[in-house]
């Protein structure tokens, strides 16, 4: 039963993921809260995973949440229910996108689409921020403000940020730079 459900869970993520793999975010995290396949910091790590290897990071997080849960047949299973309603749609638009390029009903859509993939993606920011660099449950038990913000995880992200803006290194770099950093800091005591 959990081959079908992973299947279902993932072919619907597939369906409505509009805007690439960080759109999917608000999908897994839906998932999380009603299978508890995984909790959100197994899904922070799942993100860091599929950014950090090749591949699109929704079918990376399909097939790990498919492994993890149900073996090498759930990993296959998770990985076809996100990738199934693609290659339909694809099949289906590609007949007749020719045709209908200049509908203003097809114009609409797609423009309401790229809307949608903003918000998604906007979303899926905002969980991450939460998940990496805030920690509202600490902060409402202490009531410390060093609590509530991952002081290194800040400091790691603004510099990122800092070298990606003044030297736009290829990102292999930076995550490589950045894990390096993150088991640092876990030796240190400090995340």
């Amino acid at each position: 039963m959990i081959y079908l459900q992973l299947f279902w869970e993932f072919f619907k993520t597939g369906l409505f993921t509009v805007g690439g793999g960080l759109a999917s975010l608000p999908f897994l995290y839906d998932i999380s809260d009603r299978t508890g396949w995984y909790t959100y910091s197994q899904l922070a790590d799942m993100i860091a995973i599929s950014e950090s290897t090749p591949g699109p990071i929704g079918i990376n997080m399909a097939t790990y949440v498919g492994f993890t849960s149900a073996g090498f047949f759930g990993a296959v299973l998770a990985s076809l229910g996100f990738i199934v309603p693609s290659l339909i749609i694809v099949s289906i638009v590609s007949k007749f996108l020719k045709k209908f390029n200049e509908n203003k009903f097809v114009k609409g859509a797609f423009y309401g689409l790229r809307a949608v993939s903003v918000a998604l993606i906007c979303a899926a920011l905002v969980s991450v921020v939460e998940i990496s660099l805030i920690n509202i449950p600490l902060f409402q038990e202490t009531g410390s403000f060093f609590d509530l913000v991952s002081i290194p995880g800040l400091a790691l992200a603004a510099v990122c940020y800092f070298v990606l803006k003044k030297w736009n290194p290829h990102p292999v770099f930076i995550l490589g730079g950045s894990a390096v950093v993150g088991i640092a800091l876990g030796f240190l005591g400090l995340i």
